[in-house]
């Protein structure tokens, strides 16, 4: 592959990193954060080795779903800034070589939003089709609900128009009826409009919900012919009005088994998602963690579809801005995550996922965090992280569902964590305190102490950049018989890797048999001044420490780069 092919699919080995405006840094000392100080800290992103910022939400929007309930997604919400702070955001971050995505929510909308407004008005109403609406009783639907402590079920009776209208998340979000033609124009409108203010992608919001065929069929005129068209039609939309800009990506948000995500990606053609969340392997690499062996991480890269266009790719994470669902995982083995690592009701969220952070679920434990990043920057994928990850920001648990992990970002020891100069009564979200409050963790201290955790991701990040067999290469399984152990070894072109992490606390030693590399081959740790040489029988062993790690490149003959 030519290096101007891999520059076009940049998103194959970019680092994203996740934030909150409201909640990264107030530069104006309202209490709430804003554009301005987002970008304020781009070189510190920069610093890190970020090459790709996600914005949440920053539309005006109630708030009653983080941002995720937008009343006009044209608008940037003026405690954030105007559309002049974002272009200097856009600018700013594009000069250091970083790009930008934004929130694409094409499943609902605010019930505050001029379209649901108006469709409450008559029956008749143009708006009216817009959203989802029935005439009879749905019944009990309070197994299909996405917020079970807050909803009863997925449609919400309007007394207006004496009917029903549906929401697959809180009745203040109406889902969007995104099998109407005219919705659908509607959403090609708004994301041009946002390229057109330099955006490099979007992160698509619950997908699988906006092409629900079967809910929309059952209730309303407008049917879809193949609802994976829409995405192609997105897809193909995308990359018309980007073609002169560079490859902008759709990061869609997919919570199903890797089969069934094939389908987003749209196949062997590769034609609809960009990239996807990998949830199933998330959710595995929690239960191998909880029980310190690799197996159930194994059988989830095993799983992972063969056959994908270079152009589509997995993004791999370990905390989002949402509670860490376990959905996929059978009941016994949530019992064994919950226990493991929300031992206690108030960690949970609605029973089913964690609202917790990795260093309280950790317990502090460096080296087990440590290593933790260390697999998240290894999998075949992309790695994303969450804002606070790189320091070891923790959870909130004083402030309810979601949020407990959205706090405000902890920049010193100051007051506020140095995020605003308001009086803390007046801050939009809680600082956390405690063992992991800003007098323990922030980055201004971290910046200082080369054993921190934001040195730490920094050089990962770093040298993730430099191996790209990492981001583009195919990965193998290489069985050890060590069952707390994960070895793995990727190759891309002519170059290679074996990365092998230590999932317990006891040190160990990992036998290795690499038949395809001739004997006398070094393996160079791009994380440590240890090597190893393979014997006559292609073997060696390699030492671990407790929660241990190690990145080893194969030191081919021919191979130029700085080891």
């Amino acid at each position: 592959m030519r290096i101007t092919d891999t520059a076009d699919l940049w998103y194959n080995n970019a680092v994203f990193y996740c934030l909150d405006v409201e909640t990264y840094l107030d530069s104006t000392g309202s209490g709430s954060g804003d554009l301005h100080g987002v970008t304020q800290r781009i070189d510190y992103l920069a610093e890190i080795g970020v090459t790709c910022l996600w914005l949440m939400p920053f539309y005006p929007s109630p708030r009653r779903d983080n941002g995720y309930d937008i009343s006009d997604m044209y608008g940037v919400d003026p405690r954030y800034g105007d559309h002049g702070d974002f272009v200097e955001l856009i600018r700013v971050a594009h000069d250091r070589g970083m790009r930008v995505i934004v929130d694409l929510v094409i499943n609902h909308t605010s019930d505050q939003h001029p379209w649901f407004k108006a469709s409450r008005r008559s029956t008749d109403n143009p708006y009216r089709d817009y959203y989802v609406w029935r005439s009879d009783d749905p019944g009990d639907t309070s197994d299909h609900t996405m917020f079970p402590d807050e909803e009863d079920g997925i449609w919400t009776f309007d007394d207006r128009t004496e009917q029903w209208y549906l929401h697959h998340f809180l009745h203040t979000q109406p889902d969007l009826n995104t099998a109407n033609p005219q919705v659908r124009d509607e959403i090609s409108k708004l994301m041009g409009f946002w390229l057109q203010l330099g955006v490099d992608g979007f992160r698509v919001d619950a997908v699988p919900f906006a092409i629900n065929q079967r809910t929309l069929v059952a209730v309303d005129e407008h049917e879809f012919e193949e609802p994976h068209d829409y995405l192609r039609a997105l897809r193909g939309f995308l990359q018309r009005r980007a073609s002169g800009q560079g490859a902008a990506i759709m990061l869609g948000e997919v919570n199903l088994p890797h089969q069934e995500q094939m389908t987003f990606f749209g196949g062997e053609s590769g034609d609809q998602l960009t990239m996807q969340f990998d949830f199933f392997t998330n959710q595995r690499l929690f239960l191998a963690l909880a029980r310190q062996q690799a197996a159930p991480l194994e059988e989830a890269l095993r799983s992972r579809p063969g056959g994908l266009r270079v152009e589509s790719q997995f993004a791999n994470f370990l905390r989002n801005h949402d509670e860490l669902t376990l959905d996929l995982l059978q009941e016994d083995e949530q019992d064994e995550v919950l226990d493991a690592f929300a031992p206690e009701k108030e960690m949970r969220f609605a029973g089913r996922g964690l609202r917790r952070r990795l260093p309280g679920m950790f317990n502090g434990d460096p080296r087990r965090l440590k290593m933790a990043y260390s697999l998240l920057f290894t999998l075949p994928g992309t790695p994303v992280l969450f804002y606070g990850e790189e320091i070891g920001m923790a959870e909130n648990l004083d402030v309810p569902g979601r949020e407990a992990v959205r706090t405000p970002m902890q920049w010193t020891a100051g007051k506020n964590a140095g995020f605003s100069t308001a009086k803390p009564s007046q801050l939009s979200r809680a600082v956390t305190h405690g063992s992991f409050g800003p007098e323990h963790v922030n980055a201004a201290a971290a910046r200082r102490d080369p054993d921190s955790m934001l040195h730490h991701i920094t050089r990962l990040a770093k040298r993730y950049r430099e191996s790209p067999e990492l981001g583009w290469g195919d990965a193998v399984i290489i069985d050890t018989e060590v069952p707390e152990a994960l070895v793995h070894m990727t190759t891309w072109e002519d170059r290679s890797m074996v990365l092998l992490h230590n999932l317990a606390s006891e040190p160990t030693h990992v036998p290795l048999m690499l038949q395809e590399v001739r004997p006398g081959t070094e393996l160079m740790d791009l994380l440590s001044d240890e090597s190893y040489e393979l014997d006559a029988d292609h073997s060696t062993e390699v030492p671990m420490d407790g929660y241990g790690y190690r990145w080893l490149r194969v030191a081919a003959q021919g191979d130029h780069r700085l080891l």
